[in-house]
């Protein structure tokens, strides 16, 4: 499927193809999220008559409460600590317009595009619980946005994480409104010429509805639904790194049995790491069993011997590291559907009983502590894949692989001693792997006070977020450049005998193409961060029960 550049709209003949997701405030998955902030896949609010009524409750029962002169906060009062200050119930509305206002002051690099579009839909489905006290028309017209290809431009700095993302949220609050900027058809617009170009009228507020939009955490779940969907796609292309290394270098694949994890030690995640790596082992004429390497030493009938019965922990504990990655994406998950399945705004409003209640759903403790744990687990895979690499290039632990993948000539060659093949490739690798590294302090232990001491204790969600996607995007990094030497070392191994890793080999080599002598590999290592983002380079490697990199990941309950 194919999105139009910019405008992120698919085309009428896949929209027949694609079932839209149906947002109901209960039932948004990060799939669901994936398929349509990536894949273009249509929003809809649903059908069902309970949704709208419990959304039209909400907003019926402020309105009656504004009416009978009881204050409510952010709508006769002001924000934060000017909540002492009243607001004339006929003011109501320039309140939520002034609100948009002072917070349009969000600085740094613009999110991408498909991210945005995630924050769109996540926003949508949080007001559609019917607690936030919104027009159905204001959740109809985030999602219209989103299926016109209108994605608000909105700068990633300056969100503390509670009192909710407010001033990046406002940049949403503005596109509805028709104010700042948006991206369509591939262009920065201001939103007034979208809307009017996709025959869209900007949106009146009522009272709140500034508030519902900016005070809550769909920002900071957006980011963090995205690194979540590539962070789970490289814990599968880690297993085919250690699959491929074990076969390159020889190593042992009795470490990756059923018996070490499935009976002795079973974490859920260390079980499918291993599990994916016996996959796409099967079929190997390169790796050795344990009773193999035995034989071999017994052969060699020495007191010291060139033959190992253990590889180094970077291969044999391999599912004891991307396995704990594995196991946060389980936990992760549940936590951040949860949090797009939430009312995160404040204050809260029950359809039922009309009571206001004013508290705290727009802090983002979890998501912040669920971005933190999952940076963590991607950066030691990272150093993971960085130590493999070093295994793979370095002769005296390469069995006879050649210095950095070089390939081999005689002495009297004139190309002899001129070529350093994947050295620097590995100083690179180390240097993305160091940088990953550094970026592991947790954003949650840097709550701030702010806001005239109001917001006393904040979560940092946000900027944990956006962190971790980008150490899960280093880590791509690392992956691309472990890839292309496995790749290099295959080739002189005998590509033929890899089992069905013989599939990775076969969609890099279509791409990128040997180094017979020293070139510039930058191009290459963006070519193989292109497939891992896409998806192609594990297409059809993993059955759904291994590991698809579609497939979802819940650990097994106990």
């Amino acid at each position: 499927m194919t999105i139009d550049q910019g405008a992120q709209r698919i085309s009428d003949d896949d929209v027949s193809e694609v079932s839209p997701v149906q947002v109901d405030g209960h039932r948004l998955s990060l799939d669901d999220v994936g398929r349509v902030a990536r894949g273009g896949t249509l929003a809809f609010l649903s059908a069902d008559p309970r949704v709208r009524e419990r959304i039209v409750g909400g907003a019926r029962r402020l309105e009656r409460l504004i009416e009978s002169g009881t204050p409510v906060y952010g709508v006769t009062t002001g924000f934060g600590a000017s909540v002492r200050r009243r607001v004339d119930s006929q003011s109501a509305h320039l309140l939520q317009e002034r609100l948009i206002e002072f917070l349009g002051n969000g600085t740094g690099p613009t999110l991408p595009t498909e991210t945005a579009r995630a924050v769109l839909l996540i926003r949508a489905n949080n007001l559609a619980r019917g607690y936030s006290a919104v027009r159905p028309e204001l959740i109809q017209m985030l999602l219209d946005l989103l299926n016109a290809g209108i994605t608000p431009v909105i700068p990633e700095e300056g969100s503390v994480g509670a009192s909710g993302d407010l001033v990046p949220l406002s940049y949403v609050a503005a596109a509805l409104v028709g104010r700042r900027s948006v991206h369509f058809r591939g262009r920065v617009v201001t939103a007034k010429e979208a809307l009017r170009v996709a025959g869209l009228s900007p949106l009146v507020l009522e009272p709140k509805e500034g508030l519902s939009v900016v005070n809550g955490t769909a920002y900071m779940t957006g980011i963090a639904a995205m690194a979540w969907l590539d962070a789970r796609r490289l814990a599968n292309v880690a297993d085919a790194c250690t699959a491929m290394t074990t076969e390159v270098l020889r190593g042992i694949t009795t470490p990756f049995e059923r018996f070490l994890h499935d009976v002795a030690k079973p974490h859920a995640g260390q079980i499918r790491s291993a599990a994916n790596i016996r996959h796409l082992l099967t079929g190997s004429r390169l790796g050795r069993t344990y009773a193999d390497a035995v034989d071999e030493l017994i052969a060699e009938g020495k007191v010291v011997n060139q033959n190992e019965i253990q590889d180094a922990y970077s291969i044999r504990c391999a599912p004891h590291f991307t396995g704990v990655l594995w196991d946060v994406l389980a936990w992760v998950s549940r936590w951040l559907e949860t949090e797009i399945n939430s009312s995160t705004d404040n204050p809260l409003v029950d359809p039922q009983s009309a009571e206001v209640f004013s508290g705290g759903n727009f802090s983002g403790g979890h998501v912040a502590m669920a971005m933190d744990s999952l940076k963590a687990a991607v950066a030691s895979v990272a150093d993971l894949l960085d130590r493999q690499l070093e295994l793979v290039v370095d002769e005296r632990f390469n069995r006879a692989l050649g210095p950095n993948l070089v390939v081999s000539y005689p002495d009297e060659h004139p190309e002899f001693g001129l070529n350093h093949g994947f050295k620097g490739m590995q100083i690179a690798c180390s240097s993305l792997t160091a940088d990953a590294l550094s970026r592991g302090m947790p954003l949650s232990a840097f709550s701030r006070s702010t806001e005239c001491h109001n917001q006393d204790k904040v979560s940092m969600g946000a900027t944990a977020a956006r962190k971790a996607r980008d150490v899960v995007e280093i880590v791509e990094r690392v992956a691309a450049i472990h890839l292309l030497a496995l790749c290099q070392a295959a080739d002189i191994r005998g590509a033929d005998k890899l089992g069905r890793t013989k599939a990775i080999h076969a969609s890099i080599r279509a791409k990128v193409p040997f180094v017979g002598h020293d070139r510039a590999m930058d191009g290459d290592i963006r070519t193989v961060v292109g497939m891992i983002r896409d998806g192609s380079l594990l297409a059809g490697v993993y059955p759904t029960e291994c590991g698809s990199s579609e497939g979802r990941w819940r650990a097994p309950r106990p």
